[in-house]
């Protein structure tokens, strides 16, 4: 059983930058590809961005390309996102999860852990 803890969020005016963070329980965090989703109000979970677990490999949703990064260390168990040129639309609850394939966390059905969550606010 992995245990996945957010931190980071916040509120922030438009254009501004958070560092999410996400720490995990697990000594086998290396072994999983770790993503980002998010969960506005009214909306459903959607992909963000995921990492294999060498962190050789990254993917990102269209909407976030260029501006949010992931990256990963594994000595610390724990995966980030750094968010910059934040918009209003970027205002969410953001999860961290775990999976088998970097690939397959494009589709939230394929996370086998998730993490509690934290939220993100941009004001205009």
């Amino acid at each position: 059983q992995v245990q996945l803890v957010e931190s980071g969020g916040g509120l922030v005016q438009t254009g501004g930058s958070l560092r999410l963070s996400c720490a995990a329980s697990e000594r086998t965090f290396s072994n999983y590809a770790m993503g980002w989703f998010r969960q506005a109000p009214g909306k459903e979970r959607e992909f963000v961005a995921a990492i294999r677990w060498s962190g050789s490999v990254t993917y990102y949703a269209d909407s976030v390309k260029g501006r949010f990064t992931i990256s990963r260390d594994n000595t610390k168990n724990t995966v980030y996102l750094q968010m910059n040129s934040l918009k209003p639309e970027d205002t969410a609850v953001y999860y961290c999860a775990a999976g088998l394939s970097e690939y397959g966390l494009k589709n939230r059905d394929s996370a086998d852990y998730w993490g509690q969550g934290t939220e993100v606010t941009v004001s205009s």
